[in-house]
Order: C-alpha cells, then structure tokens, then sequence
C-alpha cells in the first residue's frame, strides 16, 4: 500500500472536518512500531456521507458500513485497505479536545491521546475477542507511556466488564518491573 498517497489524498479530503488518525499509525505515531496493510481513522459521523462517497469516487469497494464503522478496499494493492470509526458529536467533542498533533511523514495529523486508543481497543477486544492479545499488548505499551491516566484505561475495561483483563496487564507490567533478567 502506498500509505503516504492513500493518507495525503483523505487528509486533503478531511482538511475541513474534524479526524484522526487510528490503528497502527496511531500507535506509531506513539512510539510503538509494527507493520500494518491499512490505515485508519475516526472521523466525526457528520462527514460519513461524504466520506463513504468520495472513497467510492475514488474506486474502493465498500466492505461494510454502518453507524459507527466502514470499511473499504481498492483493487490496487496500491491504494489498500481503509477503514473509518464514526463517532458523535458528543464523543467526538471528547475525542478531538485530548488529541494530539503529531508529524506523521510530511504531515502533520491528529491522534487520540493513549487513553482514547486504548478505549478504542478495549471496545475492539469487547467486539471481537479473537483480537485480544494483539490488543492487550497494545494497550499494555500505551499503559506504560509517560503521564498516561492510569485510571481512565482502568475506566473504559470496567466499563465493558473487562476489569480482569486490566489487572492482568498490571500483574504483567508490575512484574516486568521487578525482574532483572527482563529486557523490555
């Protein structure tokens, strides 16, 4: 995937609407690197009209929509997978207000803060538990970030009934902590 075209030409589309970037390069964009095919944003649901259309302008194949989600793959394997998170205005005024600016290539994008990302990833885990390691994991780097609200993670597991999985990642992050021979 030609993620700096595909990123440039939403970016460009966006530029009037409130986003961010999500997923992987949100992550990156973090400190944590790992490969990803795909790229993903949330978006404020008033743009997802627009949005789903221009990406059919643009020849992607809409996999899914809905409320709160679409997803979209071109032929190109040049142009890729790209998915969107719509959000409310309510939860978008939350969102965008704790976002940060962050370099991203030649741009110069919105990320969640690492409380939001790890809210979107505990909501990944509550939807699709098969996706729970790679999402603890992450979650587990964003805990261990400078300044990060502890409690608000803490918030969003209790929230989806998962406060288990949270000290679970405690345990492991506490016990990483007192053990010498642990590199990481």
């Amino acid at each position: 995937m030609d993620f700096a075209k595909v990123l440039g030409a939403i970016a460009t589309f966006l530029e009037r609407r409130r986003f961010a970037l999500a997923g992987a390069f949100a992550m990156q964009a973090h400190g944590l690197q790992r490969a990803t095919a795909d790229l993903d944003f949330v978006v404020e649901d008033a743009a997802r009209v627009d949005l789903l259309r221009f990406m059919k302008s643009l020849g992607y194949e809409e996999l899914h929509a809905s409320e709160g989600y679409s997803n979209h793959l071109h032929a190109d394997p040049a142009l890729g997978r790209v998915d969107f998170i719509y959000l409310d205005a309510h939860t978008a005024d939350v969102l965008f207000a704790d976002a940060q600016r962050k370099r991203v290539g030649s741009l110069d994008l919105l990320v969640p803060s690492p409380e939001h990302l790890a809210a979107m990833k505990v909501h990944a885990i509550k939807n699709s538990p098969v996706r729970l390691y790679k999402e603890l994991a992450d979650i587990q780097f964003l805990l261990e970030l400078p300044g990060v609200d502890e409690e608000k993670i803490r918030g969003y597991f209790e929230k989806h009934g998962l406060r288990g999985r949270f000290d679970e990642l405690k345990r492991i992050i506490i016990g990483r902590d007192h053990d010498p021979d642990d590199p990481g």
